[in-house]
């Protein structure tokens, strides 16, 4: 059950895809497996791996700690996992920021400047699509209003099929729409914003 529990934290690879948990990183450190970047620039991002007592899967979570201009994006991606078709999801907790407590997911991510983004904000109470095209982030959805608590946490997934795109919050469907700028497999990651401080923890990525 250890050698099990050590492979799952570790991001284990299995039949049914991939699970992060985090679980047996080095507290203070980013974790193995990783690429930090930034959309837009700026100083380097802080992820790192705390201890949350409100973890759901305990002990340890990916937090984002650093602050910076409006339109800095601080990115975490996973190195060995690309999926063009499939379900991506993790467990977000916004913990504070003045602008903006915010995080999410990408998929078909290319570099720091292309990729697809899935949005949770509890200060703007909504979720939002984004496609980053050459560093520029434009909506590919409606905002779809929600309750986003702050310091708790919420599910977020998204499901890509093709052009279409789905996006759940605590597996209720909050938005869908369709997009065709990023047509090829790209890997997938973790993402916040400005002045955003915003745990992380259960990442999971099923392709299809």
């Amino acid at each position: 059950m250890k050698a099990l529990a050590l492979l799952i934290s570790l991001g284990w690879m299995g039949p049914a895809g991939t699970v992060v948990t985090f679980d047996s990183g080095a507290v203070g450190h980013a974790p193995a497996g990783w690429t930090v970047a930034t959309t837009n620039g700026g100083a380097p991002p802080h992820w790192l791996i705390l201890q949350d007592s409100s973890a759901p899967t305990q002990p340890y979570v990916l937090a984002q700690t650093s602050t910076g201009s409006a339109d800095r994006c601080p990115l975490a991606i996973l190195d060995n996992v690309t999926m063009r078709d499939g379900d991506v999801s993790v467990r977000v907790k916004p913990v504070s920021g003045k602008e903006d407590q915010a995080g999410g997911v990408v998929w078909r991510y290319r570099d720091p400047r292309n990729y697809y983004l899935a949005r949770v904000d509890s200060l703007t109470r909504n979720v939002v699509v984004y496609k980053v095209h050459d560093g520029v982030r434009t909506r590919v959805s409606l905002a779809a209003r929600h309750q986003i608590p702050a310091n708790a946490w919420s599910i977020l997934k998204v499901s890509a099929r093709g052009d279409r795109f789905q996006v759940y919050l605590d597996h209720r469907r909050i938005l869908q729409g369709f997009d065709r700028t990023f047509a090829a497999a790209g890997k997938v990651g973790l993402w916040t914003v400005a002045d955003s401080v915003t745990y992380f923890d259960d990442f999971r990525v099923y392709p299809k």
